[in-house]
């Protein structure tokens, strides 16, 4: 059972799944097990929060190391 998104509200719980999800030593597991939050509300929050260019950026970084690695995000 997953928990529901993160409210606007709560800004410091916000930045620190962002600075988890943008951590190369965080996996999405790490976070699931943290805040309950799947890689796709991950991905989510972090669209609705960071500028497009950022976004695509860590999208790209994470799939780079991804592809280079047994287990990442």
């Amino acid at each position: 059972m997953t928990q529901p998104a993160p409210s606007a509200s709560d800004p410091g719980l916000i930045g620190e799944i962002i600075q988890m999800a943008l951590s190369d030593h965080v996996s999405f597991d790490d976070i699931r097990a943290l805040h309950g939050l799947g890689p796709d509300q991950v991905k989510a929050l972090m669209r609705s929060h960071l500028s497009p260019g950022s976004y695509r950026s860590w999208r790209r970084r994470v799939r780079r190391f991804a592809d280079r690695r047994a287990s990442y995000k």
